[in-house]
């Protein structure tokens, strides 16, 4: 029902205006409210999280009595439309969609709807108290008395809810209480014109989100706000302002739209959408009203915490090593979580920076170090090392002709770990090296792990794999493993070649050589289908030390083209330049993969794109360009000789060649498919426009931005892992459901360059779609000195809690920032609590 529109009172303008700009107590504990009952609807909705607690000038100022909660299992909700001006036409069109919305749905969760615009209803406990949940529907401004506003304090100190519509944020402007109970206050000037935009739905759980589109394509008069509200409230959906006009005081590419929190003890929902008539006839706009309405009456439980930076807690787990000791932790590359909850992590080989560094290539210890693996136990709290091997690729730093990235590169354990024991390594073998040829052996193999001292037997090796690799020239080794769900093992090998030879552009240089091989020629590695380097390799190992080949490779080994012999049966993914970091989605064995690229800070227009760092979501094997075409199919420019420094034509990225003086392989390449993300220094997704040939214009100038959310700069992709939230585990630390298969993507360097949470469309993934949503993960896994800078790895745990290692502040080597980090959840579960339910069963 609605009732009649009131008269406002003579004094209204002095309540209004003036009067309301001068400070007033807040009323904190109302005098007539049972103290018992209003500590147990507290108690049961969680912790105020906005409100401050008493100060000394606050003092009663109502004796209304509610009920904690309010409302019972006849649902109740009040939608006020109060209005400090004219009544819009919004009003009716809303009051029609919410007592639709009422009506609609499991009979369980049907509720009725009263509609009023006398605020006296916030001074009246009896009448008030009768209803779950109240929605402000109004136009703006000072809608409310001081005693009506208290009376909504009140309300949801009393564990109430709250729904907030469009320009519900415009309310009560003088009261930063209210602020806080719709989380944002627009921009002025904004959300003046109708504009049809794309929003994206990053909360897939939230009943207000959860039957809706990724991304939601609608009109409506798009609000910016004063201050952005993101990881102060958990938002549920971000309007994407890239697709349509947002104005002067844009947001930028987060820009939240819907979000929600658990508020001074009740629950408060707000969304900037509805401010068209037109919207309350959407039926998607609708699903999103009933949803964020079945939470606020208490009708459903909801995470609205996830979101919230300050509910996650990051802890350094490990201590700095000792003085010329690694006994806590050696160059940070790589780790690993055992079921049972320790985590293995692995030292490259650069030593602590008091340790001799051998360079000289008649030394027969040149570039020796070693490749520890460390263990935390978290339930003990303490490190152990577990082992060492003898590695090259101590070599410190220097130019591209002296330093390294070899040596322990990467590890993982048996998926039958618990019962066997057995430790994969990826590593060069010190014994191994060359010192004429400058040429070493890359292995994977597999050690045994003691149970009974946690120690590896360094003489249960086995030697699954190895293949040759040039350490004439830094860098980019790869290093990561990771398996799929058919215990199938996934090695990523980098092309260890130099970009200096061609500017920072292709590294398709086939000058120089040493000793007759090329070190600045990718075509000779990562762009050779006879060649393991500058791949992602896929094996089954088997019980006794050796591998087989799983169907389903790009290459069988035996294929007869050209000739024949001419590929390799391990290659899953070739055109990688620098996967250090892999991971499998065990859920859908989606292979997801990050590379670094070349060095150029410019797109060329005789050479090619800038230097692009990459992510991919990789559904099956496949070409991935370098160093042909990176990015969504951006071709570099071929050269060869007698002379490299002239350009020849571009690459065809559908059907690319390999005509390098140095390629034992196919000449005839794979079809080149797009990756997810990339990015430049000069921001994310970068793409230009193309000619006849698909050859894009490479003008700086004319250069758009596919991903701004996405920034560029000193950049080193670091690949995380896809969250999998288990509903069965009793982990009190786990992160929780709402990042539940989406994708974390990372960067060494911690500035401008991406730490988010990535969701793609499973129509388009692994098909150049590029993701449809992201958002910063700075504030949870937190950026900064004194914080996780220099990301180096991070994998999820059992306990679901999330591991990162932080390489350092120098280079080639360990030191005090050096260490293992772990960041947990501590927000709690779902509200209300189940006993709070408006309705049971």
């Amino acid at each position: 029902m609605r009732s009649a529109p009131r008269q406002k009172p003579a004094d209204a303008g002095a309540l209004n205006g003036h009067n309301r700009h001068r400070p007033r107590t807040r009323r904190r504990w109302a005098a007539g409210i049972a103290a018992g009952a209003l500590t147990a609807g507290l108690l049961a909705a969680g912790p105020a999280t906005a409100r401050p607690y008493p100060g000394p000038g606050d003092t009663p100022a109502t004796t209304m009595s509610l009920p904690s909660p309010p409302g019972g299992n006849k649902v109740r909700v009040l939608l006020f439309h109060g209005s400090a001006s004219e009544e819009t036409p919004l009003v009716d069109a809303g009051i029609e969609a919410i007592e639709k919305i009422g009506l609609s749905g499991p009979h369980k969760q049907r509720f009725t709807v009263t509609a009023t615009d006398d605020g006296s209803v916030f001074t009246d406990g009896k009448r008030l108290g009768r209803f779950n949940a109240v929605v402000f529907l109004t136009g703006g401004g000072d809608v409310l008395d001081p005693e009506q506003e208290m009376g909504l304090e009140a309300y949801m100190e009393a564990g109430g809810g709250f729904l907030g519509i469009h320009d519900a944020a415009r309310a009560e402007p003088y009261s930063d209480w209210f602020t806080g109970l719709v989380g944002a206050r627009p921009a002025k000037g904004s959300g003046t014109t109708t504009q049809r935009a794309t929003v994206e739905v990053g909360d897939r759980q939230h009943p207000a989100t959860k039957g809706l589109p990724l991304e939601w394509k609608r009109p409506d008069k798009w609000l910016n706000w004063e201050k952005n509200p993101s990881g102060d409230v958990h938002t549920v959906a971000r309007v994407r302002e890239s697709t349509y006009k947002p104005g002067e005081s844009a947001n930028g590419p987060d820009h939240p739209v819907s979000w929600c929190r658990d508020y001074d003890g009740g629950r408060s929902f707000y969304t900037g959408m509805g401010g068209t008539v037109d919207s309350y006839a959407e039926t998607d706009f609708r699903t999103h009203l009933r949803g964020a309405l079945l939470w606020t009456t208490r009708l459903v439980r909801a995470d609205c915490k996830a979101a919230i930076n300050s509910n996650y807690k990051a802890e350094r787990v490990t201590e700095p090593n000792q003085p010329g000791r690694n006994d806590q932790i050696g160059e940070p590359h790589g780790l690993v979580t055992a079921e049972d909850g320790r985590v293995f992590y692995i030292g490259r080989g650069g030593a602590d920076a008091s340790q001799p560094v051998v360079t000289d290539w008649d030394d027969p210890d040149i570039g020796k170090g070693k490749g520890q693996i460390h263990i935390y136990d978290p339930k003990t709290d303490k490190v152990q090392l577990a082992g060492e091997l003898t590695v090259f690729g101590n070599k410190g730093g220097g130019g591209e002709l002296v330093k390294n990235e070899e040596g322990l590169l990467g590890i993982e354990l048996d998926p039958e770990f618990e019962d066997n024991g057995w430790v994969y390594l990826h590593y060069t073998p010190h014994s191994e090296i060359n010192r004429e040829t400058h040429m070493a052996e890359r292995r994977v193999s597999r050690f045994t792990l003691d149970p009974a001292t946690d120690r590896l037997d360094l003489g249960s090796e086995k030697v699954l794999l190895k293949w040759p690799v040039q350490i004439h020239s830094c860098c980019h080794a790869g290093g990561g493993m990771a398996w799929d769900s058919k215990d199938n093992l996934y090695i990523a090998t980098g092309d260890n070649n130099s970009s200096r030879f061609s500017d920072g552009y292709s590294g398709n240089n086939p000058e120089p050589t040493f000793k007759g091989v090329s070190f600045a020629d990718a075509r000779r590695t990562a762009g050779n289908t006879n060649n393991l380097n500058g791949k992602i390799l896929r094996i089954h190992p088997e019980p006794d030390g050796t591998y087989t080949l799983p169907e389903g490779n790009l290459f069988t080994g035996k294929e007869e083209d050209e000739g024949g012999g001419k590929t390799r049966g391990e290659i899953y993914v070739m055109g990688v330049r620098n996967p250090a970091r892999i991971s499998i989605d065990q859920q859908t064995d989606i292979l997801y993969a990050g590379w670094v690229g070349p060095d150029a800070g410019e797109p060329s227009t005789t050479w090619g794109p800038a230097k692009y760092d990459t992510f991919a979501a990789i559904t099956g094997p496949g070409n991935h360009g370098w160093p042909y075409c990176m990015g969504n199919k951006q071709p570099y420019r071929d050269r060869n000789l007698p002379d490299p420094t002239q350009p020849l034509g571009w690459y065809d990225c559908d059907a690319p060649k390999n005509e390098s003086p140095h390629n034992d392989g196919l000449v005839n390449l794979p079809p080149v498919t797009s990756n997810t993300i990339w990015y430049s220094p000069a921001g994310g997704g970068p793409d230009f426009p193309r000619d006849a040939n698909g050859v894009p214009s490479y003008k700086a100038e004319e250069q758009v931005f596919r991903l701004p959310w996405l920034k560029g700069g000193g950049q080193a992709a670091m690949n995380g892992p896809v969250y999998r939230y288990d509903a069965d585990s009793k982990s009190e630390v786990k992160w929780p459901e709402y990042w539940d298969g989406k994708w974390f993507v990372g960067d060494f360097y911690d500035q401008d360059q991406p730490r988010h949470a990535v969701l793609t469309d499973p129509e388009t993934v692994g098909k150049g779609g590029v993701p449809v949503h992201a958002e910063s993960l700075k504030k949870i896994v937190p950026i900064g000195d004194d914080g996780i800078k220099n990301l180096m790895d991070w994998k999820f745990a059992p306990d679901g809690s999330l591991y990162v290692l932080d390489y350092g502040r120098g280079f080639f080597t360990s030191d005090a920032k050096s260490a293992l980090w772990r960041v947990t959840y501590e927000g709690g579960a779902a509200t209300p609590s189940a006993d709070q339910l408006a309705r049971k069963g």
